[in-house]
């Protein structure tokens, strides 16, 4: 795993500023750094290099094909590229490769059978930069879930890509200004969706797609972006050819299935191991490495002295099952303190997903014993684990008897009625108010007027979750984890697994994201993934062939800190007031300090709650430090 980062047309110092580049993603690659710079001075290339397979120079980026026509620089771990180097020297493609590296065999491929044939083939995560030096176009990549991320936009009149935003604003001549439209996305969610960023003319590449940059670059009329998968199109082709076998059937395949990307997965040229929390996911996970393992694998957890916080002690338990060699870190609130001033440099802008702060800390502990770890994040959504699912399903049942002609005014009623300054009937309004199962999902995330009056603009960008056709598919719960795969899965957590790990030079691995993985998944009928509220039974019933039942079968308290009572008295509520200053705010002219100044004194004063407490922080956070 590695950062990369490049410029087109840029009339600046190409050296130094492909040097401040690199040197802003230092933690992403701290092994090695290389440059390449067209003869014609209109390409630009860096990398960063954490070296995982082929740690000698042949494995150096970027790196040139073997005819000198393309060039690359790539982020990421092909696992499948040793039958793809099967195949370029079985069909006489490649007469021999210079290393053992999948950046090798991966250019080759890409000369020997284009792009799309290049990234069918393809199993793995990435996000790739190939200059095509007879053609005269530059091509930008990013792998099918979006484990790793790939930024592109302009700076002044240069089109600019890099692993990491904040290797763009550090570029001469940056000064695009705060994109405001998104922001009420980001007060919602807490995060900003894809494919926005939060500079304008910045963007992310979308999962599963590629984009084609003709040279020499004018405008972002020279940028074009075509899919080459789709998680949607995996979904609705899997449910149109479901699992014919038994439900222990469908539990051998999937075993089968994850065995072989983790052993895929496992594959490096330096220590491996694995976050294990007490969750399904996870130990499932731990518990087929180990089965796979000659030796101890090494598994790792964090926990905390926090009642309703901590699960260490039955991760500890599962461990000791399975025979691992486990390592536990107690964190305290200091510990959880002290990352926050790291959060807004290492994301690079705003994130707010308070996990952030216990999977970094687990991150720099699992680092500090091997250079890969795998995890089992993706499980929920490709599974139905999430208790949401069932909730939408149970509400839904409760509601549908009542026409929406009914219920909308009612629903309107309860909004601006007296009650609504309750949270409970607030939430209970606006749901209300949802025309169907998917859309009342969707009304979940908005049930706060407060929301949407953060940010002094209104938001104009398209909204994946209400763009969703709420009859994609049959099954309400399929259409549910889709709309999570799409947005929520690749936004939320992998970024907060990926910045997190990177910040410590920690390569993440997810095998339930494995491309075959993901397209079973999918065929799978909804009684072999749920029943009421307990999901992930196809899972479950792959675990327990390895983990006692009555071992997992815990209320799981899920992978967080308790923000709220942190912030109630302390240095997190000092640091808090001092970013929430209604001077401060009004001056940058960007929230509306009224709404803020509200959304304060509700919790400090009246002990109510809101999540946005933590978006707005992480914001002002990022306003603070986006100059330095």
């Amino acid at each position: 795993m590695c950062g990369i980062a490049g410029f087109c047309s840029f009339d600046g110092d190409r050296k130094r500023n492909i040097e401040k580049m690199k040197a802003r993603m230092l933690h992403r690659g701290p092994d090695a750094g290389g440059s390449y710079f067209s003869e014609d001075g209109q390409v630009t290339l860096g990398h960063r290099r954490l070296s995982i397979v082929d740690l000698s120079e042949n494995g150096a980026q970027p790196m040139t094909s073997h005819s000198g026509r393309y060039v690359i620089t790539y982020n990421g771990e092909i696992y499948n590229y040793k039958k793809l180097s099967d195949r370029l020297l079985s069909e006489g493609k490649v007469s021999a490769f210079r290393g053992t590296s999948d950046t090798e065999v991966l250019l080759e491929s890409f000369e020997a059978y284009g792009i799309e044939e290049t990234l069918a083939f393809c199993k793995g995560m990435f996000a790739i930069c190939l200059y095509d030096r007879k053609e005269q176009c530059l091509y930008l990549m990013r792998d099918r879930i979006g484990e790793k991320p790939l930024y592109y936009g302009m700076v002044g009149r240069s089109f600019v890509f890099a692993s990491d935003i904040g290797c763009i604003s550090v570029l001469d001549g940056f000064d695009n200004p705060i994109n405001r439209e998104v922001l009420e996305l980001y007060f919602i969610h807490g995060y900003i969706p894809a494919p926005y960023s939060i500079y304008e003319k910045i963007y992310k590449l979308e999962a599963g797609t590629f984009a084609k940059i003709k040279l020499p670059f004018n405008n972002m009329d020279d940028v074009t972006v075509k899919p080459y998968w789709s998680v949607a199109e995996a979904a609705k082709k899997g449910q149109a050819n479901l699992f014919k076998g038994s439900r222990k059937e469908a539990a051998d395949e999937l075993e089968r299935l994850l065995k072989e990307a983790i052993a895929e997965q496992m594959v490096a040229d330096v220590p491996v191991g694995a976050f294990l929390s007490a969750g399904i996911d996870s130990s499932t996970i731990v518990a087929l490495m180990q089965d796979l393992n000659k030796g101890k694998v090494k598994s790792f957890t964090i926990g905390m002295d926090e009642e309703g916080y901590n699960e260490a002690t039955y991760a500890k338990e599962i461990a000791q099952h399975l025979g691992t060699e486990h390592t536990e870190l107690y964190i305290t609130e200091a510990d959880a303190r002290a990352v926050v001033p790291k959060l807004s440099e290492m994301f690079g802008e705003p994130f707010a997903d308070s996990s952030q702060i216990p999977t970094y800390l687990v991150s720099k502990m699992t680092r500090e014993h091997v250079t890969v770890s795998l995890s089992g994040d993706a499980g929920d959504e490709l599974f139905c684990g999430y208790t949401s699912y069932a909730s939408v399903e149970r509400i839904w049942n409760k509601m549908k008897g009542v026409p929406y002609f009914i219920r909308k005014p009612c629903s309107e009623l309860v909004i601006h009625s007296p009650l609504a300054k309750k949270p409970i009937y607030r939430i209970k309004g606006t749901l209300l108010g949802a025309k169907g199962p998917s859309d009342l999902y969707i009304c979940s995330y908005e049930t706060d007027p407060l929301t949407k009056q953060i940010s002094l603009t209104k938001g104009n960008c398209s909204y994946k979750y209400s763009e969703y056709d709420p009859h994609f598919l049959e099954e309400t719960n399929h259409n549910i984890m889709l709309m999570d795969m799409e947005m929520y899965h690749p936004d939320d957590i992998l970024v907060k697994v990926d910045r997190t790990a990177m910040a410590v030079s920690l390569e993440t691995r997810v095998p339930m994201l494995d491309r075959d993985v993901v397209e079973f998944a999918w065929t799978l009928p909804i009684d072999y993934l749920r029943e009421g509220k307990r999901g992930k039974l196809v899972l479950r019933d792959v675990l327990y062939r390895y983990v006692p039942e009555e071992m997992m079968e815990r209320p799981k308290k899920g992978f967080s800190i308790p923000v709220e009572k942190w912030l109630r008295s302390g240095e997190l509520r000092d640091w808090a007031e001092t970013l929430l200053n209604e001077k401060t705010i009004r001056e940058q002219g960007i929230l509306n300090a009224d709404v803020v100044k509200k959304i304060w004194s509700d919790f400090t004063e009246k002990g109510e709650w809101r999540i946005q407490i933590w978006y707005i922080l992480m914001f002002q956070d990022f306003m603070a430090h986006r100059f330095i």
